[in-house]
């Protein structure tokens, strides 16, 4: 059976790590499959949003496998880092919209994965936490540079350096998370967010998200440049010309997806 399941519900791409028998911990061959659907999914019109999540009630993704870091050395260490990284830097980069459903614990790994998306929401029994310098190592996917970005220097380096869980409580209160649902309720949630996204012009939703995506990383200057070429951009495509018509109109927009 494949470790990585991907359902569809007309714009929606639901991806599930299904794994729960190892927590869906990421092992090499998993971090491969993921990354190529997403790659995958990426290039097709027919998908507006990506969700991911995991499978079960326990885990979203409880960490790296750790039988496989055993013994790695230098060289091997670094290629194991780098082979996570291609994976959350595709996630990053994709023009869908990715969020993700966090439904339970999201460790080492699988938080790193979980900063990569566009948006994160949890469930209320959620724990999540980079415990990495617990085992004698350090976060390798990502985690030490995008969770400061997120959740500020401070906030960052506590989870990263006492290696603690947080509760999703805590987490939404630091800007780790968007929002907490009830568990039975988590998934709906993120498709009624996912659908929203959708319900808007596609071409324009990839460009806000590059726009915000690549402005992180520039000066305010280069960041408001990067804003009007892109603004300059959708203005000369048939979806800005049909949702300007379907706004004065009053009516919902018929968007083109190509």
């Amino acid at each position: 059976m494949s470790a990585i399941q991907v359902e569809r519900e007309g714009y929606l791409a639901v991806v599930t790590i299904n794994r729960p028998e190892k927590l869906n911990a990421l092992d090499h061959d998993t971090i491969g499959e993921l990354q190529a659907q997403f790659e995958a999914l990426s290039a097709e019109d027919g998908v507006g949003a990506i969700i991911l999540t995991g499978a079960g009630e326990k885990a979203f993704v409880a960490g790296a496998d750790i039988g496989g870091l055993v013994g790695q050395g230098v060289f091997r260490g670094k290629r194991n880092a780098q082979h996570g990284q291609s994976l959350t830097r595709a996630i990053e980069r994709s023009p869908k919209p990715v969020i993700v459903a966090i439904n339970g614990f999201a460790l080492g790994g699988g938080l790193e994965l979980s900063l990569a998306c566009d948006l994160r929401f949890a469930s209320d029994n959620a724990k999540l936490g980079l415990p990495e310098v617990s085992l004698g190592i350090i976060p390798g996917y990502g985690g030490t540079q995008r969770l400061p970005r997120l959740v500020g220097l401070g906030n960052a380096l506590q989870l990263i350096l006492t290696g603690d869980h947080i509760d999703a409580a805590e987490a939404l209160r630091i800007g780790l998370v968007n929002g907490v649902f009830p568990q039975a309720d988590l998934l709906d949630e993120v498709k009624k967010v996912a659908m929203r996204i959708v319900s808007r012009g596609p071409h324009a939703v990839a460009l806000a998200k590059q726009a915000a995506r690549r402005g992180t990383q520039m000066t305010l200057d280069e960041g408001l440049e990067l804003e009007a070429d892109l603004f300059g951009a959708i203005s000369a495509t048939e979806e800005m010309d049909e949702g300007l018509k379907a706004f004065l109109e009053k009516r919902k927009p018929a968007w083109l997806r190509k």
